[in-house]
């Protein structure tokens, strides 16, 4: 059990006669700890750039609100007939009517060249 734990210590393993497989064995493992380091750096950076994403659309989100909050303050009529009055525009104080038509029943073009 000494000398396994002291040959491990010692590396005696790297220069063996069967040392070609050793070597094969720890850069296969070398090889397989650079990919796995690249994957979490590829990791990293994808949450960190979902996290700017998500910031940039909570400010756009409350962009819009505020726009959306701009454009119903100034739909309104006072705001409307205030900027109108600057033109000398007024608003009528005379109220608006409602204007039906009766519509007879009428034949169609065709109908009419047959008759």
């Amino acid at each position: 059990m000494k000398q396994g734990v002291y040959s491990i210590l010692k590396a005696r393993f790297l220069v063996n006669e069967d040392a070609t497989k050793n070597w094969r064995f720890i850069l296969f493992l070398i090889l397989l700890a650079i990919i796995m380091i690249a994957n979490t750096h590829s990791y990293e950076q994808k949450v960190l750039r979902i996290a700017e994403l998500n910031e940039e659309v909570k400010e756009l989100r409350s962009r819009f609100v505020d726009r959306r909050s701009q454009l119903m303050k100034l739909r309104m009529e006072s705001t409307i007939s205030k900027k109108m009055e600057t033109r000398g525009i007024y608003p009528s104080q005379v109220p608006p009517q409602k204007i039906t038509v009766n519509k007879k029943e009428e034949k169609g073009f065709f109908a009419r060249l047959w008759q």
